[in-house]
């Protein structure tokens, strides 16, 4: 039932897709277009009807039609090719299998990288499993080709299985979502669904659908720079300005202090010299009027310090990314429901709690079509520690199927 997942898997994986936010093209990277075009080819070969790659915003497309004389919703299943912001190049998996909860994981040769439950205690959740991990030097990819790989194998079970009543389904594999603009150009009205679910959550249970409302600023520091001998009374340090500003901010509203519905100011990048510098802060927090006042207080520390000086010594670019899309779904949790009975008829207990971040169901959700977010089975994504299990990723593929079989009845 399951014999084509890890060796799809391990096939993208294989597969480098790392996005690029200085691109200025849709997709950012032509490896994404590549890899685009073979799993074209893949959903041909599968059965799939009605395939085609969108090139206005970079998205696989294909149906599977219903099987049923019911009229029942049409949903959706999305995931993205791309991967993050690590090293993605030569990815070498490595597969552990009936892994015993408690051992140390050599990741490298050498040692130097290690899976462990001091750091990990999350791999005591896998005593018996095969776990995919990386070879030290890579990330993994299991954000998001886990989540690819589980709609491809659940439209093969349901292909293969026509005893299995179903409505009808379509599936999207998208760019850029790792930069944060893979959804932008999304097009709900030819995707056609009622509702759709990204497969791009982490462990096994998660279903999503509150996410944080974003933005970004992005903040220049305009000095006066003369030699430090004879500067009293008369430099403008611009790091100083960086520095005085992140000074203003909250200390304790960062993501490492941290958690659940808390939001934060975080610091993502810092240059500069005493010329000029420039810092990019990400905003977040899932109560809309708290978001809207963690912007104004950026505003308000500008005009603090500008107020201070004769001329602007700070600008600020600041700019929505994305929204809460608990507004969109909270209209019709039919569809959180749909997808809760099939993780409970799988003897799954769903985890419903808010992501810390945010998916291409955030965007799309706001398209028109509601779009919740569930467990793909990724642990530590977006870096050399990250790994699945092939367990979770068979629960994934079960969870699509079950909704289906749900849905139609």
């Amino acid at each position: 039932m399951y014999e084509n997942l890890l060796p799809r898997f391990l096939s993208y994986v294989k597969t480098e897709t790392r996005s690029n936010p200085k691109s200025t093209t849709t997709p950012s990277t032509e490896t994404q277009i590549a890899f685009a075009q073979t799993l074209k080819k893949e959903l041909e070969e599968l059965g799939m009807s009605d395939v085609f790659y969108n090139e206005s915003n970079g998205f696989v497309i294909a149906t599977l039609p219903a099987n049923t004389e019911k009229s029942v919703r049409t949903i959706g299943f999305i995931a993205h090719m791309d991967t993050a912001d690590f090293n993605a190049e030569n990815v070498h998996p490595q597969i552990v299998e009936n892994y015993d909860g408690e051992s140390t994981i050599k990741l490298d040769k050498d040692g130097k990288y290690t899976l462990n439950t001091k750091d990990f205690p999350n791999l005591k959740n896998y005593a018996g499993q095969t776990l995919i991990t990386t070879d030290g030097t890579t990330l993994l990819g299991a954000d998001d080709k886990s989540g690819i790989a589980e709609i491809m194998t659940a439209m093969e079970i349901l292909i293969k299985n026509p005893s299995i009543e179903h409505g009808t389904i379509r599936v999207a594999f998208g760019p850029d979502e790792e930069i944060g603009v893979g959804a932008d150009k999304f097009d709900v009205a030819q995707f056609n669904v009622d509702f759709a679910y990204t497969m791009d959550g982490g462990p096994v249970g998660e279903l999503q659908y509150e996410t944080f409302n974003a933005a970004q600023a992005e903040i220049t520091f305009y000095g006066k720079n003369v030699h430090p001998g004879t500067a009293k009374n008369t430099m403008i340090n611009a790091l100083q300005l960086a520095n005085d500003f992140h000074n203003l901010l909250p200390a304790d509203e960062v993501p490492e202090k941290t958690e659940g519905y808390e939001g934060f100011f975080h610091l993502f990048s810092l240059a500069g010299t005493p010329e000029e510098a420039s810092a990019t802060y990400i905003i977040r927090d899932h109560d809309k009027s708290k978001f809207e006042e963690r912007k104004q207080q950026i505003t308000d520390i500008q005009e603090k310090m500008n107020a201070a000086f004769d001329q602007e010594r700070i600008a600020v670019n600041m700019f929505d990314q994305y929204y809460n899309m608990k507004e969109i779904i909270e209209k019709d949790m039919s569809i959180v429901e749909l997808a809760k009975n099939a993780m409970i008829a799988l003897s799954i207990k769903p985890l419903i709690e808010p992501i810390r971040g945010g998916t291409d169901g955030s965007k799309i959700s706001y398209l028109g079509t509601p779009t919740p977010n569930i467990f793909a089975g990724g642990e530590n994504m977006h870096g050399r520690f990250e790994f699945v299990s092939l367990q979770a990723m068979e629960k994934a593929t079960d969870v699509i199927v079950k909704i289906a079989e749900l849905n139609a009845k």
